[in-house]
C-alpha cells in the first residue's frame, strides 16, 4: 500500500510555495503589481520555455496509446460539462464559461502528476502523455475560446481569432516544440540551457503567483455554488469517467486503468488561474479551484490507489 508519505512528498512543495506568495503579499515586500507582474512574466516567458523544451524532447507520438482514449473522453466529457455548467446556471459570458470548462477539467500533469506518477506507478510515462494531450489539444481549444470570448464583436475579430496562434507564446511555444520534435532539431546547447533555466521557474513562480493572489480576497456566495460544481466535476466525475470508459468500452489491462483514473483524479492546474490573470477575468473561481480540488485530491488519489492498485488486483 502506497504511504501517505508519497503524497505528500508531491503536495507539500505546493503548500510551502503558495503559502511563501501568500506572505510576502501580506508583507507587502513586492508592491501592490506583483501578482499582475509575476503572471505575465510565467504566461509570456516562463511558461513558453518549459513548454517547448518538454515538446521538442519528446516524440509526438508518444500520446497514441488506447489508454489516452479514456483519459482524453473524460476531460473532454468534463471541460464540456464545466463549461455548460457555466453558461446555463451561473449565466457567465464565453471566456468565463472557457475557464470554468478549464477548471473543471484540466489536470495539474506537471508539478503534481510528474512526482505522483513517479511515486504510485514507478515512472511517469504516462503522465508525459497526459502533458502532451494538454498541451497539444486542449490548451489550444481553451485559449482559442478566451481570446475570441475577450475581443468582442468588433470589426478585427475574425482578424484577432485567426492570428491568434502567433500572437499567443503558449501556443506558439508548443508548435515550436512540436515542430522540432517531428524534425529532430536541436537548439544549440546554450540557447537549450537558457530555456530550461526559464522553464524552471514556470512552476515556482506561477504558484507563488497563486499564493500573493489569496491575500486580501474574499469568495461570495454565488462563486461558492461555481467553485463547488468545478470541484465536484474535477475530483468525481473526470475519474469516473474515466474508470467507466476504461473498463466497460476499452477493457484496459489494470496498470493501465489505474494510470489513467489516477491522472484524472489530479486537481486542477495552476494554469487556469494564470489565464484568467492573463485575460483580465476574476481570477476568484480558478484559484478557489485549485486550491480546494487540491486538498481534496489528496483524499480521492489515495481511494484511487487503495481501489486500483497491485494489492487489490
Amino acid at each position: 500500500m502506497i504511504a501517505m508519505s508519497s503524497l505528500l512528498a508531491a503536495f507539500v512543495p505546493i503548500w510551502i510555495l503558495t503559502t511563501i506568495g501568500y506572505l510576502t503579499a501580506r508583507s507587502g515586500l513586492l508592491g501592490d503589481q506583483a501578482e499582475a507582474v509575476l503572471g505575465r512574466f510565467v504566461f509570456h516567458v516562463a511558461m513558453p520555455a518549459t513548454l517547448f523544451t518538454m515538446l521538442a524532447r519528446t516524440p509526438l507520438t508518444a500520446f497514441a496509446s488506447t489508454a489516452m482514449i479514456a483519459f482524453a473522453a473524460g476531460t473532454a466529457l468534463v471541460c464540456a460539462l464545466g463549461l455548460l455548467a457555466a453558461r446555463h446556471l451561473f449565466h457567465r459570458p464565453l471566456a468565463e464559461q472557457a475557464l470554468s470548462g478549464m477548471t473543471a477539467g484540466y489536470v495539474n500533469s506537471a508539478n503534481l502528476g510528474i512526482p505522483v506518477a513517479v511515486q504510485v506507478l514507478g515512472d511517469a510515462s504516462f503522465v508525459a502523455q497526459v502533458v502532451l494531450f494538454q498541451v497539444l489539444f486542449v490548451t489550444p481549444v481553451i485559449l482559442t475560446l478566451l481570446d475570441t470570448g475577450t475581443a468582442g464583436r468588433t470589426q478585427g475579430g475574425l482578424l484577432r481569432a485567426l492570428t491568434m496562434p502567433i500572437r499567443n507564446p503558449i501556443i506558439m511555444a508548443s508548435a515550436l516544440g512540436a515542430l522540432f520534435s517531428a524534425t529532430h532539431w536541436h537548439l544549440p546547447a546554450a540557447l537549450t540551457h537558457s530555456c530550461d533555466l526559464l522553464g524552471s521557474a514556470a512552476v515556482p513562480v506561477a504558484l507563488l503567483t497563486l499564493g500573493l493572489s489569496l491575500h486580501g480576497r474574499a469568495t461570495g456566495r454565488r462563486l461558492t455554488a461555481e467553485v463547488g460544481t468545478a470541484v465536484l466535476l474535477k475530483t468525481l466525475a473526470q475519474p469516473l469517467i474515466a474508470l467507466a470508459v476504461g473498463t466497460l468500452l476499452l477493457h484496459l489491462p489494470p496498470h493501465q486503468l489505474l494510470a489513467v483514473v489516477l491522472c484524472s483524479a489530479l486537481p486542477t492546474a495552476q494554469n487556469a488561474f494564470i489565464y484568467a490573470r492573463q485575460y483580465n477575468l476574476d481570477p476568484s473561481l480558478a484559484r478557489d479551484s485549485v486550491m480546494f480540488s487540491t486538498l481534496i485530491s489528496m483524499a480521492t488519489l489515495s481511494l484511487v490507489y487503495w481501489t486500483l492498485g497491485p494489492t487489490h488486483r
